[in-house]
């Protein structure tokens, strides 16, 4: 097993709420992480899978079956799939805290994000806490050496891509993925999207990865309208399986960009969806620069301290920042990213960083060194790239 960073924060947070949840998409190690994390408590602990008829049947009566394991960690996986639990959570919650049970209750994990918290913040509001697992990062994957990263950049952040035994084994594992969740998964969450729509709709998007999403040109481009693309995306989103980074929106007087940029959140899902096995297949290709800049930036993301707000900055003039951090007690960071090892700056970067008046100004390449570019920038190895936010 790889160790997660999250463990730590997850058994934190078992302390002083009666359930939390961990979010993300399918395959990424959430029911791994739970078992890690059931090892380390001091009480049993009971799993459940929702999506097997055999677990689902014991919950017939789940006050019940819940009071028959009191005092232990409930692990329920797929969550989404018995969303009228959460009301039972409720009331089994209040009515342990009055018998002295305030913390460690409930695991709750769930592929799906938005429908769950709407599920959830009705339900068990000040009762639960969320935290999201991404794919492996740069640092969980320890050695900062290139060749390392760039298998993880390769093969992306899912666990079984990026341990299989070479990357043509990790493409496979990733194109049953894809074929998976358009199949099976998501229309099991009730989405009557054609499988071949979603298909089509995510090729686009790896295609354009990291550029703002012209809504009119995709809709175009399946022959639908733009009211559905933007359902489609919502639903990739949903899944946590694509980014939007908003432009930023400071009053600065300047002509910006209104469009949001959309990223496949996993890079080896993106090489996958374009048919890039190998390393020489990605880097002989037009979206190498923009997949690095996503796999990057997705890294850095999962590190963001809470209250922090990230998004990105462009003119109509040419000013362009393609990360900006609002710290939470004032100040932003300006953060460029670069695939070369001797990085330049245009003068469009320079320019954004006055309108924005970043604080702290860097680019991130893919060295081992960290130094002055001049004009107040620092050139960080992406392997430091976490660091920088938390």
């Amino acid at each position: 097993m790889i160790p997660r960073e999250i463990q730590r924060q997850i058994q934190t947070l078992l302390t002083e709420f009666p359930a939390v949840a961990i979010l993300g998409p399918r395959q990424v190690g959430k029911t791994t992480l739970a078992d890690a994390i059931a090892k380390t408590m001091k009480s049993k602990s009971v799993y459940l899978d929702l999506e097997l008829p055999s677990d689902l049947s014991k919950l017939h009566e789940p006050e019940q079956y819940f009071e028959l394991h009191k005092g232990k960690l409930i692990i329920l996986d797929e969550i989404q799939r018995a969303p009228e639990l959460f009301s039972i959570l409720r009331g089994v919650i209040d009515h342990r805290k009055r018998e002295g049970y305030t913390s460690g209750q409930f695991l709750i994990l769930g592929s799906a994000s938005l429908d769950l918290l709407k599920q959830s913040s009705e339900s068990l509001a000040g009762r639960i806490a969320f935290t999201e697992l991404t794919g492996l990062s740069i640092n969980e994957t320890y050695n900062h050496k290139t060749d390392n990263i760039n298998r993880l950049w390769l093969r992306g952040g899912f666990p079984d891509s990026y341990t299989a035994p070479s990357d043509q084994s990790s493409f496979r594992w990733r194109s049953n993925f894809i074929s998976t969740y358009l199949e099976r998964d998501i229309p099991q969450l009730g989405s009557r999207i054609p499988a071949t729509t979603l298909r089509r709709l995510w090729t686009m998007l790896a295609h354009s990865q990291g550029s703002q999403v012209n809504m009119s040109t995709l809709a175009t481009g399946l022959d639908t309208s733009v009211t559905s693309i933007k359902r489609y995306l919502d639903l990739l989103e949903d899944l946590l399986l694509i980014r939007t980074l908003r432009p930023w929106a400071g009053n600065i007087g300047k002509r910006l960009v209104k469009s949001p940029k959309v990223y496949i959140r996993d890079s080896g899902l993106t090489h996958s969806l374009l048919n890039l096995i190998t390393m020489d297949d990605l880097l002989g290709h037009t979206i190498a620069g923009l997949s690095w800049e996503g796999f990057v930036m997705e890294n850095m993301l999962s590190n963001l301290k809470l209250g922090s707000t990230p998004w990105f900055y462009r003119t109509s003039a040419g000013a362009e920042i393609d990360l900006i951090i609002e710290k939470p007690g004032g100040g932003n960071f300006a953060i460029e990213i670069k695939k070369s090892l001797t990085p330049v700056l245009s003068k469009g970067f320079y320019h954004a960083c006055e309108d924005v008046r970043a604080v702290e100004r860097f680019v991130v390449y893919p060295g081992t060194e960290e130094y002055s570019i001049g004009n107040g920038v620092i050139a960080i190895p992406v392997g430091n790239a976490m660091q920088l936010l938390q």
